[in-house]
């Protein structure tokens, strides 16, 4: 036993010494003599102190740490085109295992490799389930922990290597779990940035751990036919090299057989057996041409396939014109070879099978890459934008971003992963799991530790919310959430809460006024209110209801307001629409009269209209003004006619308000801007129909550059509602302004 850890450790050292040197060596690295012999005593004095405490040289599968993590930067030198010194933290990464280790590392090797080395220790934390582990937000969760791009890029070499080495294991359960994270995460992570070649040996080496029967089933099916497919191989490509040939065309020709976990993806989709697959091959033309005839060239070799061979046109994929997100460049077609058989062909130049092979990377060597916008996509669209460009500057501008502003991603305790907006608080997350648990949430426990709802999240951090069934929503959190969404609930709470408590108030003073055979008027309620020195009806009833009130003065203030509406009351008489009489008009002007034109519903006698110019609503502050044919035209205080009309026809102007209740509706314009957006139409329309006593009469839409332009004409009863409706639609997402005309 004894004998075989002496051997195992003597291999191990032979390893490390001969991959140290092929590091120190490697004319793309460059390191510098003192660089190499600093890192070297570096290493020795770390590995030391990691070799005397049991279980942390080697990893759960019993394989050097060390030993690993040189294997796994010699495949992103090799494969990936990876530089600089991400290489040279990951290296330590497997000797220094405490998180204060770095303070160390930063003194010894500068801020950046100490920066990059926390970088892995912070995704190395990570604990997720299977179930999150292959959704888009923890895959940008994991970038935001890593924050530069290289750190994914290696994580994805050392799963490779790890997954190379463990078909041996004992550990089935580590062996599983290293799996199921290199086909749910680092696979699809590889795909993005167009690491093909690692991405299908992931998938195939996922494959063999986790489905051992599947696997091992198609790879002897695929020996068993090889003989008969590399035939096949060469009767289908030797009439097409004739024609390259014949055309003059610098190229070469190599048949690729689809991958095992491929094969399997398809059988599982077409439910069929191994012969059921019937493109297990592809056959793969790459040119040898400048860069500016790629694309002409491409077309003229499809050209001459198609001419041989039948194609079938549905299955072209043209990515020459639009390439991939990833940078993937090439065009694939199907053709029937000979026995009647589909064979797809892929075409492409030198440089996009560079592209295809080893993803962007083989376009950037040195920089540091950082995510930008928070998602793998966003960050594959910036760099393919620089380097079309050309311009470096702009290549070391986009691979850079402010990563506190980006999204917070964080757990609960199921392992379920949840997005939240940047700044994010506990009383935000306790909204987007449920308005019900928002409204009762007292506090949360983040990572084991209790804290209160204005506490800031982290992403990463598993989050479980406290609540409290005497708990209820305050509007003062308005102020503590940082989403739309939760702000939104908690309003719409507050709002309930407080029609809850004033319709108490509301339901004592209607009582008092049956009692006193009072009609109940909107509009001198309203009053009343304002009177009674409250600004919102809700306070005032709540106020009520809590007996802080005297409900008999309330009365009589209404009492005093009503007889003024009817012009009963001892202070200056206040004459009614029927009773305004045109031709004493200007002798009361003369005489100083202030008098009002009270406009109330069916009048009778008086020639009276809305003006089209500001189209007035019940609740509009309003003035009247007499026409030349003797009638009165009711504009809003607001009307953009106003101050003309004023400093022209002075003489012309009547005070005029509302009297009652509104009962007519009234035609409304409002003006709506915003971003062109799928859907922006259809959300304001809903809004309006959900509303009552308001209609849509009309609709008008205008779309350029895109910005969304809207003239909507709605018909409402009275101003409260169509106040109401202005501010639901500003909250429509989109929305950028809503005005009235």
């Amino acid at each position: 036993m004894q004998t075989n850890e002496m051997k195992k450790r003597s291999e191990n050292r032979k390893m490390f010494i001969a991959l140290l040197r092929s590091l120190f060596s490697n004319e793309h690295i460059k390191y510098k003599a003192q660089d190499a012999r600093k890192l070297a005593d570096f290493m020795a004095s770390m590995a030391s102190t990691v070799a005397a405490t049991p279980g942390l040289e080697e990893n759960e599968f019993g394989l050097n740490r060390v030993v690993l993590a040189l294997q796994t930067i010699q495949l992103a030198v090799e494969e990936i085109g990876l530089r600089g010194h991400a290489l040279t933290a990951y290296l330590l990464r497997s000797v220094v295992t405490q998180p204060e280790q770095s303070e160390v590392v930063e003194r010894f090797f500068g801020k950046d490799i100490a920066q990059t080395l926390r970088g892995f220790m912070k995704v190395e934390a990570l604990e997720v389930k299977t179930e999150a582990m292959s959704t888009d937000n923890f895959r940008n969760l994991l970038i935001s922990q890593a924050a530069d791009m290289r750190i994914i890029l290696l994580l994805i070499a050392d799963s490779v290597c790890l997954m190379r080495q463990i078909r041996d294991t004992d550990n089935l359960e580590a062996q599983h779990k290293v799996s199921v994270e290199a086909a749910n995460l680092y696979a699809p992570l590889a795909h993005k940035l167009g690491l093909y070649k690692l991405k299908s040996e992931l998938e195939d080496l996922s494959l063999k751990y986790l489905e051992h029967d599947a696997y091992y089933s198609i790879k002897e099916s695929l020996n068993a036919t090889k003989r008969s497919r590399d035939a096949y191989i060469e009767r289908f490509t030797e009439p097409i090299r004739k024609m390259l040939d014949g055309a003059g065309l610098r190229y070469h020709m190599k048949g690729r057989t689809k991958s095992i976990h491929s094969i399997w993806q398809k059988m599982k989709k077409q439910q069929c057996g191994f012969n059921g697959v019937y493109d297990l091959f592809a056959i793969r033309i790459i040119l040898d041409v400048p860069e500016q005839k790629e694309k002409e060239q491409c077309w003229q070799v499809f050209s001459l396939i198609t001419n041989k061979y039948e194609s079938n046109l549905k299955r072209l994929r043209d990515w020459l014109t639009v390439p991939k997100s990833n940078g993937y460049e090439s065009l694939h077609i199907t053709v029937k070879g000979p026995e009647e058989k589909w064979v797809e062909v892929q075409i492409r130049s030198e440089r996009m099978d560079e592209v295809a092979e080893h993803g962007l990377a083989a376009h950037w060597r040195y920089k540091g890459v950082k995510s930008s916008g928070g998602t793998v996509d966003s960050w594959l669209a910036d760099i393919r934008s620089a380097l079309e460009t050309g311009n470096d500057s702009l290549l070391t501008q986009s691979l850079t971003s402010d990563l506190k502003e980006g999204n917070v991603y964080v757990f609960s305790p199921k392992g379920d992963l949840y997005s939240l907006p940047p700044h994010s608080t506990i009383l935000d997350f306790a909204y987007t799991i449920h308005t019900g648990i928002g409204n009762r949430c007292v506090g949360g426990r983040v990572n084991g530790k209790n804290y209160s709802i204005r506490q800031p999240l982290e992403s990463g951090q598993t989050v479980e919310i406290l609540t409290a069934s005497t708990q209820t929503p305050k509007a003062e959190w308005v102020n503590i959430a940082r989403s739309g969404h939760a702000r939104a609930k908690i309003r719409a709470a507050v709002r309930e809460i407080q029609a809850s408590e004033s319709a108490i108030g509301k339901e004592i003073l209607e009582r008092k006024m049956k009692n006193r055979k009072l009609e109940w008027d909107e509009s001198l309620i309203n009053q009343l209110v304002k009177k009674m020195g409250y600004k919102e009806s809700f306070d005032f009833f709540k106020d009520m209801g809590d007996e802080r009130i005297d409900v008999n003065r309330a009365l009589e203030t209404y009492v005093e307001l009503m007889k003024r509406e009817q012009g009963t009351a001892e202070r200056a008489a206040v004459r009614s629409a029927e009773e305004f009489n045109m031709e004493n008009e200007w002798l009361n002007r003369a005489k100083g009269d202030q008098d009002e034109l009270v406009i109330g519903r069916d009048l009778k006698g008086l020639d009276f209209q809305m003006a089209r110019c500001c189209n007035p609503v019940y609740g509009d502050q309003v003035f009247g003004f007499v026409t030349v044919s003797g009638g009165i035209k009711i504009h809003r205080i607001g009307c953009p006619n106003a101050p003309a009309l004023r400093e022209r026809f002075g003489y012309r102007i009547v005070k005029a308000r509302w009297a009652g209740k509104g009962h007519d509706t009234y035609p409304i314009t409002l003006h709506v801007v915003g971003n062109d957006d799928l859907g922006i139409v259809n959300n304001i329309t809903s809004i309006i129909s959900k509303e009552e006593h308001i209609m849509l009469r009309s609709i008008s839409i205008d779309s350029n550059d895109g910005l969304f332009s809207g003239i909507l004409t709605v018909l409402v009863d009275d101003t409260h509602r169509l106040t109401g409706l202005i501010k639901k639609l500003r909250t429509v997402r989109g929305v950028k302004a809503v005005s009235r005309s």
